[in-house]
C-alpha cells in the first residue's frame, strides 16, 4: 500500500498542471500562479515521502516526469502563449509572420522535457544540478506572465523581452552550467550560503512587489549559482 502513497502525490502535480493549463487558456493568470505553485509543492513531497517509505518504483520515476513536463512545461507555455497572442502589435517587417510568432513558447515545454530526460540519466545530478530545473523556470514564467499584466510596457518591447528569455531559459535548462540545490545541507551557515541567500531574496522580493518576486528570485538563483562559492564565503564573513 505504501509503495502507491508516492506515485498518488505525483498524481496530484499532474492534475495541478492539467488545471493550470485549462486557467491559462481563460486567461485567469492568478489561478495559473496557484495550481502551478501547488504542482511544485506535490513535486518536492512526492520524493521525499518516497525516500522516507523507501518506496521507489521505475514507474514513480517515469510518472514523475511526465507530471513535471505538463505541469513545468506546458503549462507555462500555454500562458506564455496566451500573452504573445494578447499582446500582439502591427509591424510590417512582422506582419507575414506575426500570427505565428506567439507559438514559439512552446519551446518552453520541448526543453523542459530535454531537461527531464537528460536530468534521468545524469548521476552526477544527485547532490546539485546542471541546467535549470524545469520547476524553477515554471515559477518564474507564471509569475512573469501575471505581473506584466500590471506592468505599463509597450508591445514591442515586451514581444522582444519575451522572446528572448524563452531562448534563453531553455537553453539554460539543458546546459552544463552549475546551479545549486535548494535543499540546506545543515543548520548551519557554512556550506550553506547560497540558499540561505536565496530565502532571504525571495522573502525581499515578495513582501515587496509580491507574485512578480517570484520571477525576481528565479533570476537570483541564477545569479547566485554563477557566483563562485569561495565569493560568497568572502561576503558572508
Amino acid at each position: 500500500m505504501k509503495k502507491h502513497i508516492p506515485n498518488t502525490i505525483t498524481s496530484m502535480n499532474l492534475f495541478s498542471g492539467c488545471i493550470a493549463i485549462v486557467m491559462a487558456f481563460q486567461g485567469a493568470f492568478i489561478w495559473v500562479v496557484f495550481w502551478v505553485i501547488l504542482a511544485a509543492i506535490f513535486d518536492f513531497f512526492d520524493g521525499m515521502v518516497a525516500r522516507l517509505l523507501n518506496a521507489y518504483s521505475n514507474i514513480g520515476k517515469e510518472l514523475d516526469s511526465l507530471a513535471d513536463v505538463v505541469s513545468f512545461g506546458v503549462a507555462p507555455s500555454v500562458a506564455v502563449f496566451i500573452l504573445l497572442r494578447d499582446y500582439s502589435f502591427y509591424s510590417e517587417s512582422f506582419t507575414p509572420i506575426q500570427a505565428y510568432i506567439p507559438y514559439l513558447a512552446f519551446i518552453i515545454p520541448v526543453f523542459s522535457a530535454l531537461r527531464l530526460a537528460k536530468f534521468n540519466v545524469d548521476e552526477r545530478q544527485t547532490t546539485s544540478f546542471l541546467g535549470l530545473p524545469t520547476p524553477a523556470n515554471a515559477l518564474f514564467w507564471i509569475s512573469y506572465v501575471y505581473g506584466v499584466q500590471n506592468i505599463s510596457v509597450a508591445n514591442n518591447v515586451l514581444w522582444l523581452l519575451t522572446l528572448v528569455l524563452v531562448v534563453t531559459l531553455s537553453l539554460l535548462m539543458v546546459s552544463e552550467v552549475p546551479m545549486f540545490s535548494f535543499k540546506l545541507n545543515n543548520l548551519k551557515v557554512k556550506g550553506n550560503e547560497k540558499p540561505l541567500l536565496l530565502i532571504i531574496s525571495a522573502i525581499t522580493f515578495l513582501s515587496l512587489w509580491g507574485i512578480i518576486g517570484l520571477a525576481l528570485t528565479i533570476l537570483m538563483y541564477i545569479v547566485l549559482s554563477l557566483i563562485p562559492i569561495k565569493r560568497l564565503d568572502k561576503s558572508v564573513k
